[in-house]
């Protein structure tokens, strides 16, 4: 009966307690409030005094900035063009503001769900950090951090929020050049980057017509009169010059195009003489197309003046339209080409080098046909006649090796960027994980050690929070927990969870092992606030500090807690994502690792407090409160084997290994508790111990009990024989019994 009520009030005291937290949970959620959205009005007020906004418009809900009619800039929200999810798993919402040229006026946050911002790094940092993306122009590059493109603009981090600001700089750069393309204020020059190819001159091989059309060196453009009355058909200029049933399959213009510059072309249409003539008269970088054609229509025109420009004939290439006057005509009068048709008007074309022509990029010829619908009045549609020069007859430039970097480095997506970046980080974990893994499955012999192997976990406990944590901010989070399971059931994405490398690589490894081991190896390993815990802790045994231990049936209650703390922020976090990341600051990691005690003091008063009682009892927060300690525990369930070896006798009799258990894991019955287990391997160090573990202490003197009595010396009788005159023994004459 005693115990029952023992059992009753310890479990109210349990669940007492865990009421008192989750009150203390909600009230501190309360707190949070709905951003104020009316700092937009106020930053373009700011950057565009006076300026008048209207309303949101387009795809992308572009407002436009303007003054007596003059058209100051344009804001946008970055939600409207892109989604690109941060750490949080939701993306950043900004305000851009962008002057008529493409020129970043002001990137301002309006909206985030960074955990390390929400409850870790000022909030000043972050928008101190898009204060410098004023005067980028939207086609630049930006990289945050190094880069080995010299002509990239360079960006310093946040330090402690790398990955918020790299997926910050996607967002802003992404978001103002595609809304700056969809207004023209820049071009979408797709393929402009790369160096433009050269025309071989070096590659001649004879050719005649058939082949010159057949390998499309020379491409055709033929329309019949039916095909331009189905082109004007629903619009004003239908109906007026159709053709009759009878003339619908005549042809209207048969029309042919080539690249001069090219010798295999151009000296079979013009000879080897007009050819050299022609070459002489092109500039570096002119370009010279041969059109052709016969028919009715006239890709000249008539109605051509001298100075004037052709109206019916145009180049297109990469969006650029390349219009031709009366100085870049030529006539042609003579074609050698063996097997050419007959054509009715011949003409060669000058492109000029100032429109940057790439003869190894496709391009169109456009033929403009116009049908009069007034006396003044006329209808245009365009035909087009695509060009490809042969590969054969161009050399394509070969880019340099720091070319080929810059441009793997600028297309690679961001969260490989990420690994690049912190290749170091990542070396030196894998190097240690790989150990820690050496260490768990080579348990048995080293717990054969006692002195080394705790020299060595004091050693790498050490490594966990200077390295893992406080130099690599390896602190894994419940709030990682709350985005994985909310990741899983909305979208789930690999990259959201790639671009913390360390982060990743430290879940995949607890993964792994919580299958192997249980949870303990993470508690009790690669928890940086848990190594600083156990840290203190033995400094202040090692300075004689008395030790309290909690009785075990109070113990096993205060289990509870943690697991409600668990429930508590998986509730909120299903109402709101926001509220759980705030709430999660139960966990003191940020203040005590991630920040290194750099916040608000009440933030550091807690993370203290919490360490200090650890002076006096082992892991406290670990064992009592810790969500993600809890979480892992659910878990480790489906751990797979059993390597901690216990013997019949733990427990009954012997309570060595239960007493000593620092975290209490280890039942009066003997059996260990692997949900609060920490794997410290203390007691596989007693459970080798042959001068500490009872039962081996016991079975080893049994062992020598059952052991004959080895041999002793054989005892020989000597008979003594005295001189009688001087009464002392005669040691040559005294003779053994035989």
């Amino acid at each position: 009966m005693k115990s029952l009520l023992s059992f009753a009030a310890g479990t109210r005291g349990a669940w007492g307690l865990g009421f008192v937290l989750l009150l203390a949970l909600m009230v501190s959620v309360s707190t949070v409030q709905a951003k104020d959205y009316e700092v937009e009005q106020q930053r373009i007020e700011q950057f565009f005094p006076g300026a008048s906004v209207s309303a949101a418009e387009g795809d992308y809900q572009v407002r436009t900035l303007s003054k007596d009619d003059e058209v100051l800039g344009y804001a946008f929200q970055t939600i409207n063009v892109v989604d690109i999810p941060a750490y949080s798993g939701k993306p950043i919402n900004m305000q851009v503001l962008l002057d008529p040229q493409g020129v970043i006026v002001d990137a301002y946050v309006l909206e985030h769900h960074e955990p390390i911002l929400l409850v870790g790094i000022p909030i000043e940092k972050l928008h101190a950090f898009t204060a410098k993306y004023e005067g980028i122009k939207v086609d630049q590059r930006v990289v945050v951090g190094h880069s080995s493109d010299e002509k990239a603009v360079t960006i310093d981090a946040v330090t402690g929020a790398t990955v918020t600001v790299m997926v910050v700089n996607e967002t802003v750069m992404r978001a103002a050049r595609d809304v700056a393309v969809s207004l023209g204020l820049v071009e979408d020059k797709v393929g402009a980057a790369q160096k433009p190819a050269t025309v071989r001159e070096d590659y001649y091989e004879p050719a005649n017509w058939s082949e010159l059309t057949g390998n499309g060196a020379i491409r055709r453009l033929h329309l019949t009169k039916g095909d331009i009355d189905q082109a004007f058909k629903g619009t004003e200029a239908e109906g007026i010059d159709e053709a009759s049933p009878e003339e619908v399959d005549e042809t209207f213009i048969d029309l042919y195009a080539t690249h001069l510059n090219p010798p295999t072309i151009g000296r079979a249409l013009l000879g080897d003489a007009h050819y050299a003539d022609l070459k002489e008269e092109l500039k570096p970088g002119e370009h010279a197309v041969a059109v052709m054609a016969s028919g009715e229509y006239s890709f000249k025109g008539s109605g051509y003046v001298r100075g004037g420009i052709f109206d019916r004939v145009q180049l297109r290439q990469f969006g650029n339209v390349i219009s031709f006057r009366d100085m870049d005509f030529q006539r042609l009068d003579d074609v050698y080409a063996e097997g050419m048709p007959d054509f009715s008007e011949m003409a060669v074309f000058i492109v000029r080098e100032h429109t940057a022509f790439d003869p190894g990029s496709p391009w169109t010829l456009e033929l403009l046909v116009r049908r009069q619908t007034g006396p003044i009045s006329g209808m245009f549609t365009s035909f087009e006649l695509p060009y490809q020069m042969p590969e054969q007859y161009i050399e394509r430039p070969q880019p340099t090796a720091e070319e080929l970097a810059a441009a793997e480095e600028a297309n690679r997506p961001m969260w490989v960027t990420i690994w690049y970046q912190q290749s170091f980080q990542i070396g030196v974990i894998l190097a240690a994980l790989l150990l820690l893994t050496v260490i768990l499955f080579m348990q048995d012999k080293l717990t054969q050690h006692p002195n080394f192997l705790k020299k060595l976990r004091h050693c790498y406990l050490i490594f966990t929070v200077v390295f893992i944590g406080w130099y690599a901010l390896g602190q894994l989070s419940v709030v990682n927990v709350l985005t994985f399971v909310h990741a899983l059931v909305q979208d789930f994405r690999w990259e959201l969870f790639l671009t913390d490398p360390v982060i990743f690589i430290l879940w995949v490894f607890t993964a792994a092992s919580i299958l192997l081991w249980g949870r303990g190896v993470f508690c009790g390993w690669l928890c940086p606030f848990g190594a600083l815990q156990e840290l203190i802790n033995e400094a202040a045994r090692k300075l004689k500090i008395r030790q309290y231990e909690v009785p075990f049936a109070v113990h096993e209650r205060l289990w509870a807690i943690k697991y409600i703390v668990l429930l508590v922020l998986f509730g909120i976090s299903l109402e709101s994502m926001t509220m759980a990341e705030k709430a999660a600051e139960v966990e003191p990691f940020k203040t005590a690792i991630t920040l290194k005690f750099d916040r608000q003091w009440w933030f550091v008063a807690y993370a203290v407090a919490l360490l200090a009682i650890n002076i006096f009892t082992r892991k406290v927060y670990c064992r009592y409160v810790c969500p993600l300690g809890a979480g892992l525990a659910i878990t480790g369930r489906f751990r797979l084997f059993d390597w901690l070896k216990r013997r019949k006798e733990c427990g009954n009799p012997c309570q060595v290994c239960a007493n000593e258990c620092e975290v209490q894991a280890i039942h009066p019955d003997g059996h260990i508790n692997h949900n609060e287990c920490h794997y410290c391997l203390d007691c596989q160090m007693t459970y080798h111990n042959e001068n500490k573990c009872p039962p081996l202490i016991v079975k080893n003197k049994r062992a020598k009990r059952g052991k004959k009595a080895p041999a002793g010396p054989t005892l020989i009788p000597v008979v003594q024989v005295v001189d009688p005159q001087s009464g002392t023994p005669d040691r040559e004459r005294s003779q053994p019994i035989v």
